[in-house]
């Protein structure tokens, strides 16, 4: 009886044991390499939707001081693997709120950045835009704050097709991606020439009437210039993505988005 008793002591020992270590080794991974991220609001839409869960890529660009493993980082600054490139979709730290924010590069530093009436204006050559149909969403509650979307149609009845017309942007090292148009002549439309500041990045959403992004000085309350030491990293690849109110609800996941590249 004694033996019996210590081999299931020491059975239920080497499980608890296995398990920390695993839990060790699954929190190194994820603070030296990857961070998850859910996506809380539309201001991606269409490349992300809310309820999209991914990884992020932490050493795409090098470390910084907010995508560092620890407290400090062993240099000053950021360490930089790689710069980021014009399209890449960055996960950063709100250089004056403190939250984690994901838009899309649009200025590199010493880049002019403008919109003219809906179109982007880069180093003063507006950016093509080719029509690409139309983005279409039932007009329902999304996400956690349960906020229905805004539609190009407007009025749109409670479940009815909530659309959007879709354009498909190319930047001038040759990426394309898709931006969409929720309304003509919205105020971040038009704005100033925004030249970028060294070590510094513009950053924009793909759904551009309905992001708080790099058009809005920091001075007036927006995002403005990111500096390098706030990037996390890049957002790769989408793992799944619910259209529910939580990511455990597991039958409002959408099967056609596991796995997704994001471009």
């Amino acid at each position: 009886m004694a033996d019996t008793t210590a081999k299931k002591d020491g059975g239920i020992w080497e499980t608890v044991k296995t398990v920390f270590w695993a839990l060790i080794i699954a929190g190194v991974f994820r603070t030296l390499f990857f961070q998850p991220f859910w996506i809380p609001s539309g201001s991606m839409k269409d490349t992300l939707l809310i309820g999209d869960f991914l990884f992020v890529n932490k050493m795409a660009y090098g470390y910084s001081r907010h995508s560092c493993p620890f407290s400090v980082c062993p240099i000053p600054g950021r360490i930089l693997a790689s710069e980021p490139e014009r399209g890449d979709v960055v996960v950063f730290r709100h250089p004056t709120r403190g939250v984690d924010f994901i838009k899309r590069v649009i200025g590199l530093p010493g880049d002019t950045v403008q919109m003219q009436n809906g179109q982007l204006i880069l180093n003063g050559q507006p950016v093509p835009q080719q029509p690409d149909g139309v983005f279409t969403e039932p007009k329902l509650p999304q996400g956690p704050g349960q906020i229905p979307p805004r539609c190009f149609n407007e009025p749109v009845a409670a479940g009815g097709a909530c659309e959007k017309p879709r354009f498909t942007e190319t930047l001038p090292n040759g990426t394309s991606h898709e931006v969409l148009n929720i309304v003509d002549g919205w105020p971040l439309d038009d704005t100033p020439v925004y030249t970028v500041p060294a070590g510094t990045y513009f950053f924009m959403g793909d759904n551009r009437d309905n992001s708080e992004d790099s058009r809005v000085p920091a001075i007036a309350g927006g995002l403005g210039f990111v500096p390098a030491e706030y990037l996390i990293g890049r957002a790769d690849r989408i793992m799944f993505s619910s259209a529910g109110k939580s990511l455990l609800y597991f039958w409002t996941w959408r099967g056609d988005r596991f796995f997704k590249a994001v471009h």
